[in-house]
């Protein structure tokens, strides 16, 4: 009997089901999760392929579930809080089997460890998973439908396997629909009630937090500081980035004005309330208290360049740079880090990333770019800018006196002056004057209390006139 022959006596085997796991090997599925959780712009492209029971290891597969729960609420990835939050909730109400507890806890604690570099080959291997998938299962689907002569059926799922890839746009928002209508109102409901914690990064005062629209910095915006030469600009960074890294937030510190070793010695003041002029003098002091704080800060990592050679390319390329492993000096390995908070001191000195004739066509790209980082990265970027001479001698500087290009008014969330008088400034003082805002009342002043000397850009809050 021939070959041909043998092969045709043979009955017809049944469809081999489709598998509905991954094939990638565990340090390749455990990159896809980590992605998930602590990258926004990899899930916004991503998540309308992404599947829980996708990941052999079930532990991954619970996480990438509340990733992805918590991006169709809050379109963004979880921070830690909250997938800590969330995961206790789901062990609490044994949506999670109690058996699988330590295998999600161990997985959640190996994710924070794993390298995010090199997102768009990861992105590049799910679709064909993704597609592959979707293809297989759309041809036992074909064939059953043709098994039940459903002909004009079978075209449609195989568009919808084709459609299968990168999420380019980001799902669009059906604002009358009734499940985005439930989740607003249940937003809103949890936030009053102090269930749903604020999702700003804290600026330490509860006075101020209250002031702004996310209880904090938020997350996805872009903030500037106005003010004259020796204002108190790059003061009021240090500050705010003091606070946000003491209170556990990753934060980059890029300086393009003083050297990082000057930047250093006034974050040695601030989170010691050390005076500047004392540092030397008590320097054990002060290496005891910060090594103190390190153990329960989030990381604070200062770069330096020269006025005039930072694009926002590169400020992309260091922020990924992050994202994976690296070695430090000292030949320990630095897992990778994302940034909660990026401050740039200060965004007028910065270069864009094509130069062109036209100065504020330049500035132009510059704050762009920023907010643009800032929605890349689901960070809070914070910035200064110079106000022009007729600011200067104003008591108030609003948004007219913004130096040089206006779009930075139009560009920024919201931009806070910094204000003193000779008399203000000798009693320590100063006044917060919110000069513009997208999303917020502006037009009012809080006045502080400051002590320079130790670097505190708000001791604490006078009053808000």
């Amino acid at each position: 009997m021939s070959v041909q022959s043998t092969a045709a006596a043979q009955p017809a085997t049944a469809q081999q089901p489709v598998t509905d796991q991954f094939e990638f090997d565990d340090a390749f599925q455990l990159k896809i999760a980590a992605l998930s959780l602590r990258d926004s712009e990899f899930l916004r492209r991503s998540a309308m392929m992404l599947k829980p029971e996708f990941f052999v290891n079930e532990g991954l597969g619970q996480l990438v579930a509340v990733a992805l729960d918590h991006f169709q609420k809050y379109n963004c990835a979880p921070d830690n809080a909250s997938l800590i939050a969330q995961l206790k909730e789901r062990i609490t109400k044994r949506a999670i089997r109690r058996e699988l507890t330590p295998l999600v806890i161990q997985a959640a604690k190996d994710v924070q460890l794993a390298d995010l570099s090199n997102r768009q080959f990861v992105e590049e291997k799910l679709v064909d998973f993704a597609r592959t998938f979707a293809m297989k299962t759309a041809i036992l689907k074909a064939v059953d439908l043709l098994n039940k002569c459903k002909v004009e059926a079978i075209h449609p799922v195989i568009e919808e396997a084709l459609a299968v890839g990168i999420n380019e746009d980001g799902a669009g928002y059906d604002f009358f629909a009734h499940d985005r209508i439930q989740q607003r109102t249940v937003e809103r409901i949890e936030k009053v009630s102090g269930v749903l914690p604020p999702q700003g990064i804290s600026t330490g005062d509860p006075r101020l937090d209250g002031l702004l629209y996310h209880r904090g910095w938020g997350r996805k915006e872009l903030y500037a500081f106005l003010g004259g030469p020796k204002s108190g600009k790059t003061t009021a960074l240090i500050h705010f980035a003091r606070i946000a890294s003491w209170l556990g937030f990753n934060v980059l510190y890029a300086t393009l004005e003083v050297g990082a070793n000057i930047i250093a010695d006034r974050f040695d003041a601030s989170l010691t309330d050390t005076m500047m002029k004392e540092l030397g003098v008590k320097a054990n002091d002060v290496a005891q208290q910060i090594q103190k704080l390190a153990k329960e800060s989030g990381q604070l990592r200062i770069h330096e360049y020269a006025s005039g050679t930072l694009t926002g390319n590169q400020l992309r390329n260091l922020i990924q740079s992050y994202k994976r492993a690296a070695r430090n000096p000292d030949g320990t390995i630095r897992p990778p880090i994302t940034f909660d908070l990026i401050v740039v001191d200060y965004a007028d000195i910065m270069a864009p990333n094509y130069r062109t004739s036209d100065p504020i066509e330049n500035s132009k790209q510059v704050w762009v770019d920023l907010r643009a980082i800032a929605f890349e990265e689901n960070a809070a970027v914070l910035t200064a800018t110079q106000s022009n001479r007729d600011g200067s001698k104003q008591t108030v500087a609003k948004a007219e006196h913004v130096a040089d290009d206006f779009n930075k008014v139009r560009i920024v969330d919201l931009m806070i002056s910094i204000n003193k008088t000779e008399e203000e400034r000798q009693n320590g003082e100063a006044r917060l004057y919110f000069a513009a805002s997208r999303n917020q009342e502006a037009g009012f002043t809080i006045v502080i209390k400051q002590d320079l000397s130790r670097m505190k850009f708000i001791e604490r809050i006078l009053r808000v006139d």
